[in-house]
């Protein structure tokens, strides 16, 4: 928990456009990118924000398409919070905020349509690829929605297809193709959030506990809004809104510069 004196101090400097650790109220922190971080993963990235890191693995199996999209695959999107990574999270089934995390995430690369969802068929009707993402939080100290979607991304665009014999169905993890896997678009989240009446990005973990409230706005590389999520107790004005959209379709630039 933040302490009480850290409380009024933080508040204070916000007012006045300024944070504990120097950056404007618009600045992220630094952001790095490591790619290929897994051997045993079609595609991975660990991502860094600050002292914010999570890492993200892809993982490609097959399956049978859905009744209503039978010439398409998909993805499923999972995190995992693990007690090591903050005192805040707890052993045991995925929470809310977990639950939470992996439905933006899905969502802004499933509605982007990032990934060539016909490109995952194998068979109409019969087979086709699944694309598990799976988000690990190693350190929490803000803004993970931000740090997991720019890590879902990094690893897809390093992810390749995995051996695959149709005959016989199966899967050879040990060999892959050359073929990666149909990324499209690069979709960036990037979340705006409300304390005290001022708006700011790339919360620390301190700086988050005091949020009102936040925007999550997924942005792809055309300037097309794909998804929309509030959170927070507090609620947000219309020139709130967007405000916020304005400054996510600024912030998801200078973020995307950082994938290659």
């Amino acid at each position: 928990m933040i302490r009480d004196n850290s409380k009024g101090y933080i508040l204070e400097l916000a007012k006045k456009g300024v944070r504990d650790d120097g950056r404007g109220l618009l600045n992220y922190r630094d952001i790095k990118i490591e790619y290929d971080i897994s051997n045993n993963a079609e595609g991975s990235a660990a991502v860094t924000i600050g002292k914010t890191r999570v890492v993200c693995g892809v993982k490609l199996s097959t399956g049978e398409p859905y009744p209503d999209k039978p010439d398409e695959g998909s993805i499923v999107v999972n995190a995992e919070f693990a007690p090591i990574s903050s005192p805040t999270f707890e052993p045991g089934a995925p929470g809310e905020e977990s639950i939470e995390l992996a439905r933006v995430v899905d969502r802004g690369i499933r509605e982007s349509r990032a990934v060539d969802f016909k490109k995952l068929c194998i068979k109409s009707g019969e087979k086709m690829w699944m694309v598990m993402i799976d988000l690990y939080i190693q350190n929490h100290d803000g803004n993970l929605i931000d740090a997991a979607a720019l890590a879902a991304i990094a690893a897809l665009t390093k992810a390749k297809f995995p051996k695959y014999d149709m005959e016989t169905d199966t899967i050879d993890y040990h060999e892959h193709k050359k073929d990666k896997l149909p990324l499209v678009r690069h979709p960036i989240a990037c979340t705006i959030h409300k304390m005290n009446g001022t708006l700011f990005v790339d919360p620390t973990f301190d700086e988050e506990a005091l949020s009102d409230a936040r925007l999550t706005v997924t942005v792809s590389e055309d300037g097309n809004i794909n998804a929309m999520q509030k959170g927070g107790q507090a609620g947000l004005s219309e020139d709130e809104i967007l405000k916020g959209v304005e400054i996510a379709l600024e912030k998801s630039n200078e973020i995307r510069k950082h994938l290659k």
